[in-house]
């Protein structure tokens, strides 16, 4: 009888993924040598909350770049697909991702298994009723509305999570249970330099993960893991799936 993956996967994966993964789709990292924030610090100033909701003319800069981000033309690589392989396979716990691009969705990921830390860019709220809408829709008001508000009155803004702002309760609360019960954690393109997210890495470890990391740079975690890859994402982490698979065989 051949073996039912689904049945027998005797291995529950979870990913935690940073710019990193999607810098092969074209969307730059922010801190990486090449990075939006390290070449432009003064968008860094455009993401944080406090002046946002004050100062018109940060809105009004703040959606101008989002208009223009590079995540509207971006598509999936082959990273984004191998975490989707891990998922037909019956091996994949969850995909905790700070990035907001939306890819690991486009690629096939499962909804309810992708947890958005960061929030996502396909969304706007208002600040003030949480009425919600495409942002699509919102960037098309741009030209005659650049710092557009809700039909309320209220500020909007993506949802993305901003400086100053709180991650989602609920977000954090099944990443936390997604490491504790991961046999493996997969940190891919992630410097796990912010926080809570980078404590995810220490949480798994804790749990008696095996901690691999995927990153182009060092990162605080290297000591706790149990290995480290340094070559490129797109094809190092179809490379590391392919390995897990043959595990679970």
């Amino acid at each position: 009888m051949p073996h039912d993956h689904h049945d027998h996967a005797s291995l529950t994966v979870t990913a935690l993924t940073g710019a990193g993964i999607s810098t092969g789709s074209g969307i730059p990292d922010f801190r990486g040598p090449q990075g939006t924030w390290t070449l432009h610090p003064e968008q860094a100033a455009l993401l944080e909350l406090g002046p946002y909701m004050t100062d018109a003319d940060v809105r009004r800069r703040g959606w101008a770049a989002w208009a223009d981000s590079p995540v509207w033309d971006a598509r999936p690589g082959p990273a984004h697909h191998a975490l989707v392989a891990l998922e037909e396979a019956g091996a994949l716990g969850a995909v905790l991702t700070q990035n907001f691009d939306g890819l690991h969705q486009q690629a096939g990921s499962t909804t309810d298994r992708v947890v958005e830390l960061h929030g996502t860019l396909a969304t706007t709220s208002c600040q003030r009723c949480g009425a919600r809408s495409a942002t699509p829709d919102v960037l098309a008001r741009l030209p005659h509305e650049p710092d557009p508000h809700c039909a309320c009155g209220g500020v909007l803004k993506p949802d993305v999570v901003y400086f100053g702002e709180r991650l989602d309760d609920t977000a954090v609360e099944r990443a936390v249970a997604a490491v504790t019960d991961a046999d493996v954690l997969l940190a891919v393109g992630t410097t796990l330099t912010v926080q809570p997210v980078a404590s995810l890495a220490a949480i798994a470890v804790e749990h008696g993960a095996r901690l691999v990391i995927v990153n182009a740079e060092p990162t605080p975690y290297d000591r706790l893991a149990d290995e480290i890859v340094r070559e490129p994402i797109e094809q190092a982490l179809p490379a590391l799936v392919s390995r897990l698979l043959a595990e679970l065989g």
